[in-house]
């Protein structure tokens, strides 16, 4: 393993992306702590932020905030310096991304190197008196040093990392009381499946949660398996526009604005079913991040429609459904963002007024794999007075059996989820059919605009 001999001779640029990391990625911290010197960096500003961080690791045992910087900032006496930190801290944080894998890499490589490089000098007097075992065991320290510690969270020392507030960094929902009952929306590592009847408006419901994303600057990669990626796209002319499908053809000078102004990106692609499996896609986001667009959401529209990862055999539909959505699962994990599908019910589920776990068509184990399960019923009555329920049938992070009545506009996927929780699940017969439903309705959407 070969490297510069001084990190200057990186340059700058590469020192910035090594501090940001530094202050960022705990495996990257975790891993260096004990290949850190401060002499390796020439800024005195430089100095102190790796100073800064290795004293606050070493007592809790994570990267520091930025608050904290801010507040051990004030300490600095010295005005000039003060400035010269405060300056080269934004710069940290906004380094490129780009080849940050290979910085890591080279800048383990380099500390590594100079450890050695000191451990080698100083067996020189161990050589002289003849301590064969003390030089032994600084040569075996220095070729440890900079190896993978990352045993998981250690429970005892990870306290502040459990108790920040970005622990689980989500993504919200466009709907409050969803976000209000997963912690705050959809996180990495999430897998969220919405189940539903035939026409019953899921991938609205996935257009709406990816185009809400969007809008607040998240960069989204929605994969279609069913519908074409130009009719997609219309589908998010409706949704940023409020126009129906058949309306928006008449408004694309509005489109174009509305989207010039998009904070996030979107990218729709599109796949035959049985075209693609989970590696296919797991390659296509590595060509969007090599290309600059890497995804903080993923939306696949349906991952049912996936080939299996593997090419054995099924005896039946069921494993191998099984297998796809376990995959999914794993790229969710690995790549450490959120994935979304549909999923359909069976033809019992497609009658009930509050569709529950039992009804998933094709495998009731997808339900194991997932985070999170919700379910929109909408039947006939529904559809014609724009109304539905969803229902919480599985829910890692809080409390599950929820169901909420909700306005679903399927001409351009705006979504309102109302307040009213229904409690008890009732027949038709006993909550007198959809005339009920529509009264019931109407009023808590009455009573919530206040009038």
């Amino acid at each position: 393993m070969t490297s510069l001999s001084k990190l200057s001779a990186y340059g700058k640029g590469f020192q910035l992306k090594v501090l940001g990391a530094l202050l960022t990625n705990k495996k990257f911290l975790l891993n260096t702590r004990d290949l850190l010197r401060i002499e390796y960096f020439d800024s005195d500003a430089h100095k102190w932020i790796v100073d800064t961080i290795v004293r606050y690791f070493d007592k809790y045992h994570t990267t520091i905030s930025m608050d904290i910087l801010k507040v051990e900032m004030q300490k600095v006496e010295n005005d000039i310096l003060q400035v010269a930190i405060k300056s080269e801290l934004r710069n940290c944080y906004e380094a490129t991304q780009e080849d940050l894998e290979y910085v890591q890499e080279e800048f383990t490589t380099f500390s590594k190197n100079q450890e050695l490089k000191t451990a080698l000098l100083n067996s020189a007097d161990l050589l002289n008196q003849g301590d064969f075992d003390g030089i032994r065991n600084m040569i075996e320290k220095a070729m440890k040093a900079g190896m993978d510690k990352n045993m998981g969270h250690e429970y005892n020392k990870d306290i502040e990392s459990r108790y920040r507030q970005d622990y689980r960094p989500t993504i919200p929902t466009p709907w409050p009381l969803i976000n209000e009952s997963v912690q705050g929306g959809w996180g990495p590592g999430d897998l969220v499946i919405v189940f539903g009847n035939p026409g019953g408006g899921k991938s609205w419901t996935m257009v709406a949660a990816a185009g809400h994303a969007v809008q607040m600057g998240y960069n989204v990669n929605y994969y279609t398996l069913e519908l074409g990626e130009d009719y997609v796209g219309k589908r998010f002319d409706c949704y940023f526009t409020g126009y129906s499908i058949q309306d928006v053809n008449s408004h694309r000078s509005e489109v174009e604005n509305v989207v010039s102004k998009l904070k996030g990106k979107l990218i729709v692609k599109e796949y035959p079913p049985k075209g693609a499996s989970i590696n296919t896609i797991k390659s296509h986001i590595q060509k969007c991040i090599d290309m600059g667009h890497k995804p903080d959401m993923i939306i696949i529209d349906y991952i049912d429609y996936l080939k299996a990862p593997s090419r054995h055999k099924y005896s039946e539909r069921k494993d191998e459904i099984d297998d796809v959505f376990i995959a999914a699962k794993g790229l969710a994990k690995e790549l450490q963002i959120s994935i979304l599908t549909p999923s359909q019910v069976n033809r019992a589920g497609a009658k009930d007024d509050v569709i529950e776990g039992d009804k998933a068509a094709g495998s009731y184990d997808k339900m194991m794999v997932a985070d999170i399960c919700l379910s929109l019923s909408r039947k006939k009555e529904d559809k014609v007075l724009g109304t539905g329920r969803f229902h919480f049938m599985k829910n890692r992070y809080g409390m599950d059996g929820m169901t909420y009545d909700a306005k679903v506009n399927t001409n351009n996927g705006h979504i309102e989820i109302l307040g009213g929780t229904i409690l008890e699940e009732s027949s038709d017969k006993n909550r007198g059919g959809y005339k009920e439903v529509a009264q019931r309705f109407f009023a808590l959407e009455h009573s919530q605009s206040g009038s």
